[in-house]
């Protein structure tokens, strides 16, 4: 009977007090649940008004009645209106003082009633971002992810720009927060939807980069790793990009899957797992999206010459730690470099650090190449470079440190060719020479950087072959002049018939080597048909197609002319008579020909230029035809000129290098370097199989018998063989006395060896 009684009582219909089987049944039927959600309405009511009274206070009952509420408050939408506005105000105004598991209801209360669309999703998040002042760090975290969440969800399938915009504005003024604590949770919402491109415009950058210039340490540093690990982030992605095509490989494919489940036996269990297994496909190729293109962050900055005289004057004056400082230095170098900024007075403040003692100086050294540029003038950076090479490329220091200094001088060459004298550059060079590998590959590496930039400066032995590629060097200020026509179009035959004819005119057309462009007579002879990409080049007597079809025409040319060939005068007999008048007919028209030959080159020269223009500007350029060009300007550039002397030669676009500088750029260095502890025993267990034909073997008939008394006193600690007599007897030798000793021990041992 008693347990008949518990039974009836657990099943009756306990609504006034039972809430959620009170909420089931609303969301059931509404209209019919009315009255009791009602009566549940004004209970919430009055606990409110008490609850106001004490906000302290815990309140178990307003809690559960929140809950309630919530989840129901579509159904009464009219009777509810108020709701939202009332939780809103409570968390705005008593947040601090609450209980954190009210706080935490009232917050779910919330989104939940904006899920709804109840409630704003502005207003909802400018409360949440507010709310990160509290100090409560599981409120901080949960509220920290439904941001970051709600956001990405308003911008799946198009950017909403009303709430985008508007949640960007807040967030500027959530950054200058007197609460270090929101300000930083603020910053990391802003830098996580950049790298998830939710919010990857200028816009957000511009944002971010107020925190650079924060009073705040945490909240620079965190802005100033966002600039300088964008690229780092980057790769992370990519190595995870790499890990899930790892797993794609692993992963069977449809057609895999359904020719297992058509060659085994037909089980409801296989056909349980074969339905998983397609809908785990499925889920992943949704997750594998083509990659977007995410710009960096640097480049997206809006005027990066006042933010940087901004962050360099913070760096001046500021007293954080040197790692701090050190990126302040990094982010200044990169945005010069990047976006060619003048800022003078950054070298000064670097040259002091420029020590080889100094902490992390090959970082420092990164940031000086970095930040130089060709728009820099040569006399700002000259002292810099000055102070490298006294401090660096000295012998008192290791061949490491000279190897550094060298490295760090040809990458500012490289950016700022203008700051490198002669003097200086002969010099350095010099250390080509030197016994030590790593100084001697720094050397010749800034060697054939000058080769290649402005070989004038080099010694004449240091030069090398002049080569077909004849640019100029452009002083300071000096600007390139605009190109008429696409580089390299005269190799482009026109379809018209006006092009048999130049092609005709062209036939016998040299090379030009004041000119950086390939002319017409060398397309079908130096490519083909096939338009091979491979150039090969041996050695210095290499002998080109060319020569021989171009020997042809000089030997035409001079029969043309009056001259005799060597079968005229192999015919006659008498080539020792005719020499005479040959030679001296070549020495009266000397001057004629080479004023002849100019004129012609010129006009040569005009009409070349007239049909790459022709030919630039009447059709399209193929990829192939690009390619060609390409090789072309290639073949040039590492092709000797035979009969000509090198040329002042120009910085080309191929020279030029990237936007920043590699530490390996800087600190490699041609040498074996030392082992760490793993790569030690790496090492030590590859020798272990070969241990025992090395090792110590005792040179005894039978290995079982007994060692000697001298054996055993090997094996006894010092402590038991210190008060010996043979032992006491050497410490009070004499210097002279161990001299003899050594040298008979020597003696005995050469007499052993030789036996």
């Amino acid at each position: 009977v008693l347990c008949h009684v518990e039974m009836s009582t657990r099943h009756r219909n306990q609504l006034p007090t039972n809430l959620p089987q009170l909420q089931n049944l609303i969301k059931r039927d509404p209209s019919l649940y009315k009255e009791e959600f009602l009566q549940q309405y004004h209970h919430y009511q009055a606990n409110l008004e008490l609850f106001q009274l004490k906000p302290s206070h815990e309140s178990k009952v307003l809690q559960s009645l929140v809950t309630f509420i919530s989840q129901v408050a579509h159904c009464y939408q009219d009777e509810l209106s108020g709701f939202p506005n009332e939780i809103h105000e409570l968390l705005k105004t008593h947040a601090p003082v609450l209980d954190a598991e009210l706080r935490m209801t009232l917050c779910r209360a919330l989104i939940l009633l904006q899920h709804k669309n109840m409630f704003p999703i502005i207003s909802l998040l400018e409360l949440f971002f507010r709310l990160l002042r509290v100090n409560d760090k599981l409120l901080r975290k949960m509220l920290y992810n439904h941001i970051l969440t709600d956001i990405k969800r308003l911008n799946v399938k198009k950017a909403n720009n009303q709430v985008n915009l508007a949640m960007q504005n807040f967030m500027y003024g959530m950054l200058q927060d007197s609460s270090p604590v929101a300000a930083k949770m603020s910053l990391d919402v802003l830098i996580e939807l950049y790298r998830k491109n939710i919010w990857s415009n200028s816009k957000t950058v511009q944002v971010i980069a107020t925190a650079c210039l924060s009073k705040t340490t945490k909240i620079m540093v965190a802005a100033l790793k966002f600039f300088l690990g964008t690229e780092k982030k980057r790769d992370g992605e990519g190595s995870e990009d790499s890990d899930s095509s790892e797993s794609d490989n692993d992963m069977p494919s449809y057609k895999e899957l359904m020719l297992a489940q058509k060659v085994t036996k037909k089980t409801k269990k296989r056909q349980r797992k074969l339905t998983k297994s397609l809908r785990a496909l499925k889920k992943h190729k949704k997750k594998t999206k083509a990659p977007v293109n995410n710009f960096s962050a640097l480049y997206l900055l809006n005027d990066p010459q006042s933010f940087v005289e901004k962050l360099f004057k913070q760096l001046d004056h500021s007293n954080e730690r040197f790692e701090v400082r050190l990126m302040m230095t990094d982010l200044i170098s990169k945005l010069m470099g990047i976006h060619q900024l003048f800022l003078f007075n950054f070298y000064p403040f670097l040259q002091r650090y420029l020590q080889p003692h100094q902490k992390d100086v090959t970082k420092l050294l990164l940031y000086f190449a970095q930040s130089c540029h060709s728009l820099v003038p040569p006399e700002v950076i000259e002292p810099s470079v000055r102070a490298v090479v006294n401090n660096f490329v000295t012998e008192r220091n290791t061949s490491e440190v000279m190897a550094v200094g060298i490295n760090t001088i040809r990458e500012v060459c490289s950016r700022c060719p203008l700051v490198m004298n002669e003097d200086l550059l002969r010099d350095l060079a010099a250390y080509k020479s030197s016994k030590d590998k790593s100084v001697m590959m720094a050397a010749r590496s800034l060697i054939h950087l000058f080769r290649q930039t402005n070989p004038s400066l080099l010694h004449k032995r240091d030069r090398g072959r002049p080569t077909e590629a004849a640019p100029v060097v452009l002083e300071y200020g000096e600007t390139r002049p605009a190109n008429e026509c696409i580089p390299g179009a005269e190799l482009i035959n026109l379809p018209d018939e006006a092009t048999e004819e130049a092609d005709g005119e062209c036939d016998s057309i040299e090379y030009d080597s004041n000119s950086s462009l390939p002319l017409l007579g060398d397309s079908e002879s130096d490519y083909g048909d096939d338009h091979s990409d491979h150039v090969e080049v041996e050695d210095d007597d290499y002998d080109y197609d060319h020569d021989g079809d171009q020997e042809d025409c000089d030997d035409q040319n001079e029969n043309m002319d009056g001259h005799i060939s060597d079968k005229e005068v192999s015919e006659t007999g008498s080539s020792d008579k005719l020499a005479p008048p040959v030679v001296g007919k070549e020495q009266v028209n000397s001057s004629q020909e080479d004023s002849s030959s100019s004129v012609q080159l010129e006009k040569l020269l005009a009409e070349r230029k007239q049909h790459a223009a022709l030919v630039s500007q009447t059709r399209f350029l193929t990829q192939e035809e690009f390619q060609k060009i390409k090789m072309k300007q290639i073949k040039q550039q590492i092709v000797p000129q035979k009969g000509k002397k090198r040329k002042i030669s120009e910085l080309t676009e191929e020279n030029v290098r990237g936007d920043l500088v590699t530490m390996r750029d800087i600190a490699f260095v041609h040498k074996k370097q030392k082992l760490d502890k793993e790569g030690r025993m790496k090492s030590i267990k590859a020798g272990r199989p070969d241990q025992e034909k090395y090792k110590y073997k005792k040179r005894r008939h039978n290995p079982h018998c007994s060692t000697t008394n001298k054996e055993k006193a090997k094996k006894k600690s010092f402590v038991m063989q210190q008060q010996k007599k043979d032992i006491r007897s050497k410490r009070r030798r004499s210097f002279k006395e161990k001299q003899v000793a050594l040298r008979n021990a020597l003696i005995k041992r050469n007499k052993s060896k030789r036996k």
